[in-house]
């Protein structure tokens, strides 16, 4: 949360470096790598965060049919779509919607329930090319849970943005990083930054005790602490113990997702594309949407 010494504060360790799973196709235009909830992370080690989709770096041929996947529900939680190469089309069955450019961000919440589908953009489509996009689930407490469906569609230009004293820069998302706030608006203490420290530079994080840290490599490679390394396309999960770690880019034009939240201590029930605290809950959810009250889209 701030670049300031590390002197007299708890060091935050590695508990594990995660390499990227077996990949699997989300309909036929996002080739991910799950990293949690399925395999080694329980969605009680990642909260508030639970689900982690990862198109690393693909090439996509030219194709007038766009790909991605139709019409689906979510309810109860909020999705986050960082594109870094291509761009995403989405719309959602409340009018949300729009081109997530390449930089951009869309922060989905939805809530109390909606309809949506992702493609790649039309003209995108139709050309070709690498497609690199991150897609995150940040789950909701139950008190919002049945909040109303909302759209952030954050733009590259007005993410907060952060000089580092040796070089690079951190752009914030969500959450604050040395005193400069990102646009994103959050239910639960969320950090979300990328970080592009300069080649051989290192930098300071700093998060309160008890938080999730995540730290995905998107480009280059790095080094935690001084010690342990973190390679392209790998997953880093620090200790929840400890406020303040070091991260050091050792290629150039390296990228980090940095993840940071507070961890929601309630039950968790999902089916799907539902997240809910019981139950019951799945079942009307299933119900609702069987009913038509999530919307229509086409």
């Amino acid at each position: 949360m701030t670049a300031t010494s590390k002197k007299e504060r708890a060091i935050r360790t590695v508990e594990m470096i995660v390499p990227p799973p077996p990949a699997h196709w989300v309909g036929d235009g996002f080739k991910v790598h799950g990293y949690f909830p399925h395999g080694p992370l329980p969605a009680t080690r990642v909260s508030p965060f639970f689900l982690l989709d990862y198109n690393a770096k693909t090439d996509f041929p030219p194709r007038e049919e766009p790909y991605g996947v139709g019409p689906h529900p979510h309810r109860g939680f909020e999705t986050v779509t960082i594109a870094y190469k291509g761009k995403v089309e989405h719309h959602d069955s409340r009018g949300g919607g729009g081109i997530i450019e390449e930089g951009d961000v869309q922060w989905m919440t939805a809530g109390s329930g909606l309809l949506h589908k992702e493609f790649h953009e039309a003209e995108y489509n139709r050309k070709g090319g690498p497609f690199h996009v991150v897609q995150l689930w940040v789950n909701l407490p139950a008190k919002d849970k049945m909040t109303p469906p909302k759209y952030q569609a954050i733009a590259n230009a007005e993410m907060g943005r952060a000089k580092l004293a040796y070089g690079g820069e951190v752009e914030i998302i969500a959450g604050e990083f040395d005193g400069v706030k990102g646009p994103a608006t959050t239910f639960t203490p969320v950090h979300l930054y990328n970080v592009r420290p300069a080649k051989g530079s290192s930098m300071t994080l700093d998060f309160p005790t008890g938080f999730t840290t995540l730290i995905l490599a998107v480009e280059g490679s790095g080094l935690i602490n001084g010690t342990d390394e973190l390679k392209t396309d790998h997953l880093a999960v620090l200790s929840r113990e400890g406020e303040v770690l070091t991260l050091e880019a050792t290629e150039e034009n390296s990228t980090f997702l940095v993840m940071a939240g507070e961890p929601i201590d309630e039950p968790i029930a999902q089916y799907g594309p539902f997240l809910m605290n019981t139950k019951a809950e799945i079942a009307q959810a299933i119900d609702d949407f069987n009913s038509g009250k999530f919307g229509y889209l086409e």
